[in-house]
């Protein structure tokens, strides 16, 4: 890694804490670092917070940009899911999400970004169709 991509490197979270979770060893791939689709699935349901309390109601997921893993996650890693609406539309909420790892068994307490992703919801209706957001219309 050069100078400057460690320079721009980012030394805290984003957003609004929004979930915090502890890795454990069921969640794991066979490398034995946790699996990417457990992180993933946690940061859909961080995303799906303010997405909720703008929709003041019933979301789905519907796209998914962006997403890097910068850094792998281990057992015991207690993980930290921190949330910004980027925009909303009509119907939609984009929301990006960063997870950040604190290892438990570290003598010191840092923390390091391990990924980051934006996740775009619709608000659903009774009828499971898009329905506007409140205020839009």
């Amino acid at each position: 890694m050069s100078d400057a991509t460690a320079a721009a490197e980012p030394t805290a979270p984003q957003g609004r804490l929004v979930g915090r979770v502890i890795a454990m060893p069921a969640d794991t791939n066979p490398e034995g670092d946790i699996f990417g689709g457990w992180l993933l699935a946690h940061m859909d349901l961080a995303g799906a917070t303010p997405a909720f309390e703008l929709a003041q109601g019933r979301c789905a997921t519907v796209a998914l940009d962006a997403m890097v893993f910068h850094q792998p996650v281990s057992v015991g890693d207690e993980v930290s899911l921190f949330a910004t609406v980027l925009k909303t539309g009509r119907t939609s909420v984009r929301v990006h999400v960063e997870a950040w790892k604190r290892s438990r068994n570290a003598p010191s307490p840092e923390v390091v970004r391990v990924t980051e992703g934006v996740f775009t919801y619709v608000a659903i209706g009774p009828d499971k169709k898009p329905r506007m957001l409140p205020g839009q219309g």
